[in-house]
């Protein structure tokens, strides 16, 4: 497919640098379930679309302050660089997007603050490089706490600074496992009290972790979708949280992914029959129009970047005209968009 058949126009005004006040107070556009429908509602309202023995299913994984400020050693010549981490690989190296790449070689050490250091073990494609850390394990996550920054996306991160409402803002109130370097963004919308509320109707809730990485960010440089390659993300399910959730598909409960972190770890996990095994490992899964989507029965997300990955996966769960047309009308109706933005639910197009 044609990267450029996943394109439109988007208004700048309509790109939310911060999140409305409750998190829940949100608009949501529902998407079907059946084909062109489309309801203007509110996050609140998603309740009222769930059934006793529904599972929704989250993406608990925390963001750490992955942005990173350094100055290249190279005998008595220093450079300023900044690192963006999206890939740890062990207990003291992580993998990082660079700015400039160019000022470093493989060997070289970097002083971040906090006195953390680092030292160049590979340069990859794209700006990417292999840090490894004066510091390993917790020690190594205390020490990224301090030296670190949050990692607003770059369209938020362009217009203004990061402070310190980013602190809370951008972390899901459920947020547990360190690793992320960017939200699960449509779980932001969910307060303990909307929480309640899904819990009252009889519906399941589970969580798995998707420790989603930088490449959500990058750009899709090609022209064809065949010759993207999406970054690898770390996954796990339980077996126990695989248990619940194939339990209720069998009783008829319906799968609700909240995300697509979420839907993407949950399809990496899934067999023909839509079946989910237990699952700890990296996924690079990638969901474009035209792959059966085999767990996913509805999904929330927050609306995405032209020519994303992100709308190719949405597109995937409708069809890209029918998605174009769902985005038309947002922008008509003047949603917000992207991280800090509105939200959508959308049933899978075959689901009634």
């Amino acid at each position: 497919m044609r990267v450029d058949d996943f394109d439109f126009d988007l208004p700048e005004e309509l790109i939310a640098l911060r999140p409305v006040r409750p998190r829940d107070a949100a608009r949501m556009l529902v998407v079907g379930p059946e084909h062109n429908a489309l309801a203007d509602r509110g996050v609140k309202d998603l309740p009222e679309y769930l059934h006793k023995g529904d599972v929704l299913v989250f993406n608990d994984t925390r963001v750490i302050p992955a942005r990173l400020f350094g100055t290249r050693i190279r005998g008595e010549a220093t450079a300023r660089i900044a690192a963006l981490l999206h890939k740890r690989e062990a207990d003291d190296t992580w993998r990082a997007f660079v700015r400039p790449a160019k000022r470093l070689k493989t060997g070289e050490r970097v002083d971040f603050a906090c006195g953390l250091t680092a030292k160049v073990e590979e340069r990859g494609e794209g700006g990417e490089v292999l840090f490894r850390f004066s510091e390993s394990g917790t020690a190594l996550d205390e020490a990224i706490a301090r030296a670190g920054e949050m990692p607003l996306p770059p369209y938020i991160a362009r217009k203004r600074a990061t402070d310190e409402a980013d602190l809370s803002d951008y972390q899901t109130t459920y947020a547990r496992q360190l690793g992320a370097v960017a939200a699960p963004t449509a779980g932001l919308h969910f307060t303990p009290e909307l929480l309640k509320a899904i819990d009252a109707r009889g519906v399941i809730s589970v969580r798995i972790t998707l420790h989603v990485g930088a490449g959500t960010f990058l750009p899709v440089s090609v022209d064809d979708t065949e010759a993207h390659k999406m970054h690898a993300e770390w996954g796990e399910i339980t077996p126990e949280v695989a248990a619940i959730i194939n339990r209720a598909k069998s009783n008829g409960g319906r799968i609700v992914a909240v995300g697509t972190t979420s839907m993407r770890l949950l399809e990496s996990a899934a067999d023909e029959q839509g079946t989910i095994a237990p699952f700890h490992a990296d996924t690079d899964i990638f969901i474009t129009p035209g792959k059966r989507i085999r767990a996913v029965d509805m999904l929330t997300t927050n609306f995405h970047l032209p020519r994303s990955t992100l709308f190719m996966l949405v597109s995937a769960m409708r069809d890209t005209a029918e998605m174009k047309r769902a985005y038309a009308h947002a922008i008509a109706q003047r949603y917000r968009f992207y991280s800090y933005g509105d939200t959508s639910l959308i049933f899978r197009a075959e689901t009634r």
